[in-house]
Parts: structure tokens; C-alpha cells; sequence
């Protein structure tokens, strides 16, 4: 079986935690300790956020003035490099495989939509008064997120994993392969058929279901910080999902900046592959897999199953 496991940022990151690289070392140790017994039973390719990480590494590019300005897209080949080398290290202390990480480049088109309405968190979070000043000071968009207000830039939807050959090949060879880090790093292409990069930050979720898709994987894993997707969520009837359709989500509402991308991503994928998706804590991800833990979302769901 191949499986596609995708780390949320809230999985290598937990909410409240200082982002130091002690915090993140011990994050991704534990979630190598989580994917190590699944990736010595079934091919495997880990994808992972980094929403804070590229936010912390804008804010120290500003700080160094004009000599250390980059562009989003570079930011973001940067924290592809820094968290895929954490998870390549603490997975290959644990496996035999190979495990190799793979700088992703993925496609979307400069004319969506999201240009002009900027909404993905990037960055740490911010009281209303000092968001407000830093908007002001360096030309950002800011929404609240949760208790607090964060910068949001535009989330185009993905259209093609460059690499996607790449990683077939790697992952034939039986490699281990961490790619498309944070939804991968935005390139458009010109008309005289050239990739350039973009200011933009694509919604990690997609991009692994995008991923998923291409490789032809029969599991979306996708792994945070809470044991399922609920019904009912925050409400006194609140239960978790055990089983679904992709059409058992049509009328719900689920929160629109974290469990709600992934649903969307996880429906996606089996609509258009017939393969399974499954969401739910990084700590269960062997349960998960097993069917015994998680939401697991196959379209030859009959009834919608809640614990």
C-alpha cells in the first residue's frame, strides 16, 4: 500500500509552543516515532505545514533589511529544506529505508482568484493592536484567527506537482520520500513556457491531496492534533465522525481554518480516485491505518458512522 502522510502544522507544532528549534526537534522525533512502523510495512511519502516556519523567516528576512529580503517562494524552499531535513534525520535514525527529502515546486495560476483576497495564516499570532501596527508598518493583510490576528496572504489552489515524476521514481526505488513541505513552493509559468516564482503560500491540505492523486496512492493520511473530524462541533451534540462519505459533509459546518481544508481535501481525493482518506491525531496513526482510530472517509461509505 502506498500511503501519502500528511503532518498538519498543529501536529509538529502544538498549539501555545514556543516555535524554537528544540520544540520543533522534539515535535518531529515524535512524529517519526508515529510514521516508522507504517513506513516499514507500506511505501511511503510524508508531505508537512509550515505556517509559523515561513512567517518566523519573513520576519527575520524584514529584520535584516534590503541585504535580507527574499521573496515568499524562496521562504518557503527555505523551511522545505529546514523541517524535511528534521523528519528525513529522526526517520532515518529509526528505518532501514532510505529516506531522502525533495524540494516541490508546485503549479498554480497567477490570474486565481486568491490574489485579491488573501486568506491564509502565515506566522506566529498577534494581539489586535500590534497585528494592526505591523500592517500598517509593512504592508500586510491581517484576519483574526481564533483569539488572535494573524498576516493572511493569498492561498491559490494548486494545479501540478512539478516534481510529481521525481517522486514516482524515488518512491519505486523505495525511498522514503518528505516533498511538497507546506503545500510546496508557488511557481507560475509564462508564456514562453518558463516557471517563475510567485508571492503566495498554497494550502498545504490540497497540495497533498494533489499529491496523493498523481501518485496513484491508495491512502491519504492526513494527521493533526485532534483524534477526529466531529459532528456537531462545539455544540453540546458534538460527536465524533467514525466513517464517511464525501457527501455526508455537505451540510456541515466545519471550522473554516483547520478541520475544514482537510475534509475538502480528504472528499476531493476519493471522489476523484476511489481511494481512502482518513484524518486524525498523530499519536493513532497505526489505528488510524488499521481502521480503529480516526475518520476514515471511502465513498462506498452507506451510512454515515459516529462514535
Amino acid at each position: 500500500m502506498l500511503i501519502v502522510a500528511a503532518l498538519g502544522g498543529n501536529a509538529l507544532l502544538r498549539r501555545g509552543e514556543p516555535l524554537d528549534h528544540a520544540t520543533e526537534r522534539r515535535n518531529v522525533g515524535v512524529a517519526a516515532r508515529a510514521l516508522a512502523p507504517l513506513a516499514r510495512r507500506h511505501r511511503m511519502v510524508v508531505t508537512h505545514g509550515n505556517g509559523p516556519q515561513i512567517g518566523l523567516l519573513a520576519l527575520q528576512a524584514e529584520a535584516a533589511g534590503a541585504a535580507g529580503a527574499r521573496p515568499v517562494d524562496v521562504l518557503g524552499a527555505g523551511t522545505e529544506g529546514m523541517i524535511g531535513y528534521l523528519i528525513e534525520q529522526e526517520l532515518g535514525n529509526l528505518l532501514d529505508e532510505e529516506v531522502a527529502t525533495l524540494l516541490t515546486r508546485v503549479e498554480v495560476d497567477p490570474h486565481d482568484p486568491a490574489f485579491a483576497a488573501p486568506d491564509k495564516p502565515v506566522g506566529p499570532m498577534y494581539d489586535a493592536a500590534t497585528a494592526r501596527r505591523l500592517a500598517a508598518a509593512r504592508g500586510w493583510r491581517i484576519a483574526a484567527d481564533g483569539a488572535g490576528w494573524r498576516r493572511v496572504m493569498a492561498s491559490p489552489a494548486p494545479l501540478r506537482i512539478v516534481e510529481l515524476r521525481t517522486i514516482r521514481l524515488l518512491v519505486r526505488a523505495g525511498v522514503v520520500v518528505v516533498c511538497a513541505g507546506g503545500g510546496g513552493i508557488p511557481v507560475a509559468v509564462g508564456g514562453d513556457g518558463a516557471a517563475y516564482g510567485v508571492e503566495a503560500v498554497i494550502d498545504k491540505d490540497r497540495s497533498a491531496a494533489l499529491l496523493a492523486e498523481g501518485l496513484g496512492a491508495d491512502l491519504l493520511l492526513m494527521l493533526t492534533d485532534v483524534p477526529n473530524v466531529y459532528a456537531g462541533w462545539g455544540t453540546a451534540a458534538q460527536r465524533p465522525i467514525r466513517r464517511a462519505a464525501p457527501a455526508d459533509f455537505l451540510s456541515m459546518e466545519l471550522a473554516r481554518g483547520s478541520m475544514a481544508p482537510k475534509v475538502e481535501a480528504a472528499c476531493r481525493f476519493v471522489r476523484r480516485t476511489g481511494g481512502t482518506a482518513a484524518i486524525g491525531a498523530l499519536e493513532d496513526a497505526a489505528a488510524i491505518v488499521a481502521g480503529e482510530a480516526g475518520t476514515t472517509v471511502r465513498g462506498d461509505v452507506a451510512e454515515l458512522e459516529l462514535g
